[in-house]
């Protein structure tokens, strides 16, 4: 039985990707699920798979059902679909989007076909990551949560930022205090130290 290995390129950075190994009787719908999968992103949404040239032009629709729009050919359905039938050549791409309202874009390219199984792998099975996922909802995990509360930790005023470091004058003397003297308006009454 035939094993597809699949890229699957953000659109926004190609240094992100995700290979996607499939058996080639295996259907779209499941190679959506692995790439849902992959990226860490829900199945709540909406979406399609196009056929594509070496152009990235789209061609025809598989999508995940039929939805109330225009088409110019009725689509496939992914889960009716194997992807053998739909693989013409050894580079064959397709692009794939998911949730219609974020629009997320993936260019995918057949990249390896074995004609052997790895009977230690159950398919589909991502088996190469790169790169940081995208967040599907905006930050998420720990990472972000850690680096909100470093950036709050270490705000910087203005005058602070330039190098990183405040500013001192030709007599060592901080800028921040020389303001703060400059600002003095001869009112004596503080003065009490």
């Amino acid at each position: 039985m035939a094993i597809l290995k699949f890229r699957t390129y953000w659109e926004e950075d190609e240094s992100i990707y995700r290979d996607v190994a499939i058996r080639h009787t295996q259907t779209f719908k499941e190679l959506h699920d692995a790439i849902l999968k992959s990226y860490e992103f829900d199945n709540k949404h909406k979406a399609t798979f196009y056929r594509s040239n070496e152009n990235w032009l789209r061609g025809r629709e598989i999508s995940l059902e039929k939805y109330e729009k225009e088409y110019k050919a009725e689509p496939l359905i992914m889960s009716e679909v194997a992807l053998a039938s739909e693989v013409t050549n050894p580079n064959q791409r397709f692009i794939y989007e998911y949730d219609f309202n974020k629009n997320w874009h993936f260019m995918i390219e057949l990249i390896n076909i074995d004609k052997e199984e790895n009977a230690k792998l159950s398919y589909p099975v991502c088996v190469r990551t790169e790169g940081l996922a995208p967040s599907q909802y905006g930050t998420k995990g720990l990472v972000d949560k850690r680096l909100a509360e470093m950036e709050e930790k270490y705000d910087l005023q203005p005058e602070a930022m330039r190098d990183g470091f405040g500013q001192e004058n030709e007599d060592g003397e901080s800028v921040a205090d020389e303001t703060e003297e400059a600002g003095d308006d001869g009112n004596d009454a503080n003065d009490g130290f």
